[in-house]
């Protein structure tokens, strides 16, 4: 259980999304880089990281947040400042530019199939 100065919460949330046109770019540094760089984002933003899981095509975060979070705010953060952030510091030959479409889901109804499925879905785009 975790507390903000006004509430008590357990609120845990699977967000999934890719990369433009589905490129397989997010390996060696890039995957190192945009670690780093999701962990500076919810620190400095109070969530924490769960789980965290980049692949070459696709990324995995399980995160805790406070319930004034939604989860739309959380994906939009994570998406558009590491994209930023990357682009600034490493993106010169290859930018990360990241879909408009992810996936959420709260902790407990979302199973490993169902965030394979979606990523699946993704590949028909």
């Amino acid at each position: 259980m975790r507390s903000t100065r006004h509430s008590r919460y357990n609120i845990n949330y699977h967000l999934v999304w890719i990369p433009k046109y589905r490129e397989p770019m997010l390996v060696g540094d890039a995957a190192g880089h945009l670690s780093e760089i999701f962990r500076l984002i919810a620190e400095k933003k109070g969530i924490e990281i769960l789980g965290m899981e980049i692949m070459p095509d696709y990324v995995h975060l399980f995160v805790s947040a406070p319930p004034q979070y939604s989860p739309s705010l959380l994906v939009n953060w994570f998406k558009g400042i590491s994209a930023r952030m990357y682009n600034y510091w490493y993106g010169r030959d290859a930018p990360i530019r990241w879909t408009n479409s992810y996936y959420v889901g709260t902790a407990g109804t979302v199973t490993s199939e169902t965030i394979k499925k979606y990523i699946e879905e993704q590949r028909s785009r």
